[in-house]
């Protein structure tokens, strides 16, 4: 595993495709690394703000951003949307030189990052699926893990230049073995989140102090992620922040439609994607992904 923050071989013109709240900082690392940055957003005033803010250029399409780039990166919504930024005669590949490489940060399917793959490969432009986990806290921070597949060549051309934001990268098999694990990765999530939820709704309703439970259960076998950083928060009902359940969602139909496809069964995983469908009824598509243990209050109080 590439953990570790090494110094750039060299400046490269980078694009940046995508500025929401995972791109924008993840742009603004790039140039901090000491690299040349254009960006594009769907949304054009994002981009002239990101400019302002850092320099570099922002391009009318991807294609204007990503011309004459050495590395194009993407980091949009789902596969509809990194299609729209990629293909077409206003698309990336469409800006990109041979030798030049692809890095997809969308969190996305499979079979797309191997359509992408084979279209880049047929232009002579390498294509690595690097979706990442650590939310926007890690993307702000330059903390973020790097899931990554495509051709090893191509991946040790990208990891340097990743190295912006990463925490740590890896690099897992061919185009899609990225994705692959970004579906594991939020299947975890999912599973994690909804025992957390149950373990601090049982300590509320026992009358312990769920605070100091969970600070002391994160010291033990019981701990995680979520738990250390999410207990207090879950507690007091905030869930106005982070990782929306509306993308949480998005991301679970992507692994569970890809275990349909290798006729196999994540339960659980599924199980938690209806709760979250709970939660989007009470209207908390935007919402962390916490908000599970607010559906179990609702339930408790007899208001679902």
């Amino acid at each position: 595993m590439r953990g570790a923050k090494r110094k750039e071989p060299r400046m490269a013109k980078v694009a940046f495709l995508g500025l929401g709240v995972m791109g924008y900082p993840m742009a603004g690392h790039l140039v901090k690394a000491g690299h040349e940055v254009a960006v594009y957003n769907r949304t054009a005033a994002k981009a002239e703000a990101w400019v302002a803010a850092h320099g570099g250029r922002a391009g009318a399409t991807p294609k204007e951003a990503a011309a004459g780039c050495d590395f194009v990166m993407t980091c949009v919504g789902n596969d509809d949307d990194l299609r729209s930024v990629v293909h077409g005669p206003q698309g990336a590949l469409a800006g990109m030189a041979p030798g030049a490489v692809l890095i997809d940060h969308t969190t996305a399917s499979a079979i797309v990052a191997r359509e992408i793959a084979a279209e880049a490969a047929s232009a002579g432009i390498g294509f690595v699926d690097a979706p990442v986990s650590g939310g926007q806290a890690g993307a702000e921070n330059g903390q973020l893990a790097i899931m990554c597949g495509g051709a090893e060549a191509d991946f040790a051309k990208a990891d340097p230049v990743m190295q912006a934001y990463a925490k740590a990268t890896e690099h897992f098999g061919e185009a899609g073995a990225g994705q692959l694990t970004k579906m594991v990765n939020q299947v975890c999530i999912a599973g994690i989140v909804q025992g957390v939820s149950e373990g601090l709704h049982l300590a509320i309703e026992a009358g312990l102090d769920a605070k100091k439970v969970a600070a002391l259960v994160a010291q033990g076998a019981g701990g995680s992620w979520q738990l250390t950083n999410r207990a207090e928060t879950m507690v007091d009902g905030k869930f106005d922040y982070g990782f929306a359940v509306d993308w949480m969602r998005k991301d679970l139909g992507i692994a569970l439609e890809q275990a349909k496809a290798m006729e196999m069964s994540l339960p659980v995983a599924a199980l938690v994607d209806q709760f979250y469908g709970d939660v989007q009824s009470l209207g908390g598509g935007r919402w962390d992904t916490s908000a599970l243990i607010q559906r179990l209050r609702l339930l408790k109080n007899g208001s679902l």
